[in-house]
């Protein structure tokens, strides 16, 4: 098992999570974070610590989780991987105004976020 970020968290990209990580499997794009699968110890601190219930637990696969676990396999390793994030940083400037909207997932950046 593995804990995954899903669309509720583009054009939010709060990092509440990224603080509490023990392993820190965290990799940050330009409108969106993902986790590194198999560096989650499936500890799930991180779920409760989303402001946008953007990070959920791969237990009941169905094809939207599937898209998004690949998603954040692809984002989190190999030549695509974005930065590793170890530390809180700032909110997207309109992310309480995107928190709670639906259909984000056409809106995800594959760019990588900013390095630490």
């Amino acid at each position: 098992m593995t804990y995954i970020v899903n669309e509720k968290c583009v054009n939010c990209r709060f990092t509440d999570c990224v603080e509490v990580c023990p392993v820190d499997c965290f990799y940050i794009g330009e409108n969106t974070i993902v986790i590194h699968p198999d560096e989650c110890i499936d500890c799930g601190v991180c779920e409760p610590e989303c402001p946008a219930d953007a990070i959920v637990p791969d237990t009941e696969m169905n094809d939207e989780l599937q898209y998004w676990l690949d998603f954040n396999t692809k984002y989190s390793t190999g030549p695509d991987a974005w930065p590793n994030i170890t530390e809180s940083i700032d909110p997207l400037p309109d992310a309480d105004e995107w928190n709670g909207k639906e259909g984000k997932k056409d809106l995800v950046s594959t760019e990588p976020g900013p390095e630490e």
